[in-house]
């Protein structure tokens, strides 16, 4: 099992930043991605940015040139930092991993993070 641990949501005006982390951690395995996903009320979960072994990202087309993905390998941590934050980028973001132990590739969510961006 993988436990994933997010921090650094909360309440922006528009126009702010914030940056969100998430820390793995338990039997971990073999990363081979890592990435944020994101729910506003009444609406689907949807990806917002993703990074895979080897360090390709892929970003959702509403957050190209606002959002940056990172990873620590070390630390096995990844992080979204956002820039200017519109209020529909308004959601609970959740970390997401893929992790492959013993054979077997399992996905696993953090509990989520809020973010609210106000006008």
């Amino acid at each position: 099992q993988v436990q994933l641990v997010e921090s650094g949501g909360g309440l922006v005006q528009a126009g702010g930043s914030l940056r969100l982390s998430c820390v793995a951690s338990g039997r971990i395995g073999i990363i081979t991605g890592m990435g944020w996903y994101r729910q506003a009320p009444g609406k689907q979960r949807e990806l917002v940015a993703a990074i895979i072994s080897g360090g390709s990202t892929n970003y959702a087309e509403y957050v190209k040139g606002r959002f940056t993905i990172s990873r620590d390998n070390a630390k096995n941590t990844v992080y979204l930092q956002m820039n200017s934050l519109k209020p529909e980028d308004t959601a609970v973001y959740f970390c997401w991993t893929i992790s492959t132990d013993m054979g077997w590739s399992n996905n696993y969510w953090g509990q989520g993070t809020q973010v609210t961006v106000s006008s």
